[in-house]
């Protein structure tokens, strides 16, 4: 448990499709898709995914990003979303839908997003995904692909060590600085030239570094089967994000996830890298900068809407997160 102090108390970039002989699975075991292939490229993933292309990096500066801007249907049935090697994030820029995903063998996970929210996946397995869009405007997303060469450089560098991290999913969540790197990334997609290839190899290098300092999970691949479900951590996080003005409660969580609180604990903590509680306070301190970069509320009240009555302890705990007070963080 916490209290409000938020302190703690209980190759190529483009590789070619990858095809295997045997068939996707559904949870009975049956052949879901003859020849749906259980990996694909970035390039490759798109044959699966209904929608209309508005724009590509298909140029010399985009060697390290394979970017892609789409409009998609307003209604998708179920489909299988086929695994990709590269590190995918996928940002909404326009709409706002109901998207839903699941592991083969695991139930409906949806999340409401709308712009601004983003996915992360680098999964080794396929999924399915689905989504209804609300409202009147169109839904359209870009999907950015890093190259596996520069992420594995940029996390040996960071990190300091030879093993190169998973990342953890994300599904339909928020991150200013994210939305910034991506913003930018789109505008020079837009530039008359395509892009230049200096500034494009700097925004991804930038981009890789945040993703790995971000999003890493540290667990070891032997640990992997023992893992938090996706579902089950998708769930997991969503209701965090909904709950972040409140007390953290571990067994409420453990009971979202049909689990006791220690065994909830020790799975969350080998599928994200930290523990629950840790989770809880970095979220708030996220949903905190977003509140700070783009509305004017005092900074009391952005640390009321996190779940501190004391400014006090929310400037203590932002700057322990972030390393700089929330008024210099505003004023930056």
């Amino acid at each position: 448990m916490i209290d409000s102090s938020g302190l703690d108390v209980h190759p190529d970039p483009r590789p070619p499709s990858r095809e295997v002989d045997e068939s996707v699975l559904s949870p009975d075991h049956t052949p879901l898709a003859p020849n749906v292939p259980f990996r694909t490229s970035s390039r490759g993933l798109e044959q699966f995914i209904a929608g209309r292309t508005l724009l590509s990096g298909d140029s010399l500066a985009w060697s390290d990003l394979f970017v892609q801007v789409y409009s998609r249907r307003q209604n998708q049935e179920p489909f299988l979303v086929p695994a990709v090697a590269e590190p995918l994030v996928v940002w909404v820029m326009s709409g706002e839908a109901m998207v839903e995903e699941r592991d083969l063998d695991g139930e409906w996970q949806g999340a409401h997003v709308t712009v601004g929210d983003f996915f992360l996946t680098r999964t080794d397995r396929p999924y399915e995904m689905r989504w209804r869009v609300l409202g009147p405007d169109p839904f359209q997303v870009m999907h950015l692909y890093m190259s596996v060469p520069l992420f594995d450089r940029v996390a040996v560098d960071v990190l300091g060590c030879a093993r190169v991290p998973r990342l953890r999913d994300v599904s339909g969540g928020q991150d200013p600085r994210l939305a910034h790197f991506l913003a930018l990334i789109h505008a020079e997609l837009n530039a008359e030239d395509r892009g230049s290839q200096l500034y494009v190899e700097g925004l991804a290098q930038s981009l890789a570094v945040h993703l790995i300092r971000n999003y890493a999970s540290n667990d070891e691949e032997g640990d992997r089967q023992t893992a938090l479900p996706g579902y089950k951590l998708r769930r997991a996080m969503a209701h965090i994000e909904e709950h972040l003005a409140e007390p953290f409660n571990l067994a409420e969580l453990a009971e979202k996830a049909g689990m006791s609180a220690f065994h909830f604990s020790r799975l969350f903590k080998k599928a994200t890298g930290m523990s629950p509680s840790r989770h809880f306070i970095r979220q708030r301190m996220v949903r905190a900068q977003q509140l700070l970069q783009e509305t004017d509320l005092s900074i009391i009240r952005v640390g009321i809407a996190v779940g501190y009555s004391s400014p006090s302890h929310f400037a203590q705990v932002f700057r322990r997160e972030t390393g700089i007070l929330p008024s210099r963080y505003r004023r930056n």
